[in-house]
C-alpha cells in the first residue's frame, strides 16, 4: 500500500468517525430536527413571500415565521389544557363533597339503575371500600405529588424537544439555503443530484403535512356527524378536540371518538354508546387509513399501495414519527434509484463498448 493510499484510508476513517459521533449528540433529537427539518422545506414559500416584504432580512422574516408557528401551536393546545384542567379540579371537587355528604353509598344510589347493581357487587367485594377511597380522595397529597413529579418531568422533557424543534426551525429557515449549498460541495455526488435529493425531500414534506392536516379535518367533520347523531353532549368541543388530536401521528380521531363512547355509556346512553364505537371503527379510523395514502399520492407521485405500506412500515419501524419517516424513506430510495439509472445511462453511452 502507497503512502497516497494510506493517506486517503486514513482521511475516511476520520470522516467516519466523525459521522458517527455527530449522528451521536443529534441521536437525542433527532426527531425535534426531522419535525423541524419537514416544517422549514414546507415553510419555503410562505418564507420567500415574507423574506420580500420585509426587503430581504431573512433572520426578521425567520422570526415572523417562528411566531406565528408558536401560536398556532401555543394557543389551541393552552385552550384544550385549560379546558380539561378546568372540568378535572371541578370533577375532583365534587367527588370529595360528594363522599363527605353522602358516602359511597350514596354515590351508588345516583348511578344509572342499570350500572347501580353492578357498583354495589364491587362494594360487597371490597372491604373497608369507603375509607379507602376517603382515604384516597382526602389524603393523597403524597401520591399527588409523586404523579405531579412524574407528570412535570415528562412535560419537562416534551417542552425541551419543542423549544429545539422551534431553534432548529429558525435556523433552517435562515441558515438553510447555506447549509444546502455547503452540503451539494461537501457530497461525492454529481454537480445537481444532492439538490434533487433536497427537492424530493421538500415535495414530500409539504405532501406530508397538507395530507395530515386535511386528514384531520376530514375525521374531524366524520366525528361531528356521529356526535350530532349520537346526541353527545358539546359537539363542537368535541370535534375541535377531534381534530387536534387527529393532527398527531399515528394516533388519529377515533381515540376520541371511542372515548365519548365510554362517556355515553356510563352516562347512561348504551345505544348511543355502541353507535359511536361503530362509527368510530366503521367511519373515522376508515378515514385515517384510506384517505392519507389517496391524499400523499399526488405528491409522492407513487401508487396508492406502496404509499400505505410506507405510512405502515413506518409507524412500525420508528413509531409516530414514522408518519413522516416512512414517506421519506421511500421517496429518498426512489430518487437515488433514478440518480443512479441516469449515471448509469450516461456512462453506457459514453462507453458503448463498455471499455
Amino acid at each position: 500500500m502507497t503512502r497516497d493510499d494510506l493517506q486517503r484510508h486514513f482521511l475516511l476513517a476520520l470522516v467516519i468517525a466523525a459521522v458517527a459521533l455527530t449522528a451521536v449528540l443529534i441521536f437525542p433529537f433527532w426527531t425535534a430536527l426531522l419535525l423541524a427539518a419537514v416544517l422549514s422545506a414546507a415553510s419555503r414559500l410562505p418564507m420567500t413571500w415574507v423574506t420580500a416584504r420585509v426587503g430581504g432580512r431573512r433572520q426578521l422574516a425567520a422570526g415572523i415565521m417562528l411566531l406565528l408557528l408558536a401560536v398556532a401551536l401555543a394557543v389551541p393546545v393552552a385552550f384544550l389544557v385549560t379546558v380539561i384542567a378546568g372540568q378535572a379540579v371541578e370533577g375532583f371537587q365534587w367527588l370529595r363533597e360528594a363522599l363527605a355528604s353522602a358516602g359511597v353509598a350514596g354515590l351508588v344510589e345516583r348511578l344509572p339503575s342499570w350500572l347501580a347493581p353492578l357498583a354495589r357487587h364491587l362494594i360487597a367485594s371490597v372491604p373497608d371500600l369507603q375509607a379507602e377511597v376517603q382515604k384516597l380522595v382526602g389524603a393523597g397529597g403524597g401520591q399527588a405529588v409523586t404523579a405531579l413529579g412524574g407528570l412535570l418531568a415528562a412535560t419537562g422533557g416534551a417542552l425541551l424537544r419543542l423549544g429545539v424543534t422551534l431553534v432548529a426551525y429558525f435556523f433552517f429557515l435562515t441558515d438553510g439555503h447555506r447549509l444546502v449549498n455547503w452540503l451539494e460541495q461537501a457530497a461525492p455526488l454529481a454537480p445537481g443530484q444532492f439538490r434533487e435529493l433536497v427537492g424530493e425531500f421538500r415535495r414530500t414534506a409539504v405532501s406530508v403535512l397538507v395530507a395530515t392536516v386535511a386528514t384531520a379535518g376530514i375525521q374531524a367533520a366524520a366525528a361531528l356527524l356521529g356526535f350530532l347523531l349520537a346526541g353527545a353532549p358539546g359537539p363542537a368541543f368535541l370535534t375541535f378536540v377531534t381534530f387536534l388530536v387527529a393532527l398527531v401521528p399515528a394516533v388519529g380521531g377515533t381515540v376520541v371518538v371511542v372515548a365519548v363512547a365510554g362517556l355515553q355509556f356510563l352516562s347512561g346512553h348504551p345505544w348511543a354508546a355502541l353507535f359511536l364505537l361503530v362509527w368510530a371503527f366503521g367511519a373515522v379510523s376508515l378515514i385515517d387509513t384510506l384517505a392519507r395514502p389517496y391524499l400523499l399520492r399526488d405528491g409522492m407521485d407513487l401508487p396508492v399501495g406502496i404509499v400505505f405500506l410506507a405510512l405502515l412500515g413506518g409507524v412500525a419501524a420508528f413509531g409516530v414519527v414514522g408518519v413522516v419517516l416512512g414517506p421519506l424513506v421511500v421517496t429518498f430510495l426512489i430518487a437515488a434509484l433514478r440518480i443512479w439509472r441516469r449515471d448509469q445511462d450516461a456512462h453506457e453511452a459514453a462507453d458503448p463498448g463498455g471499455r
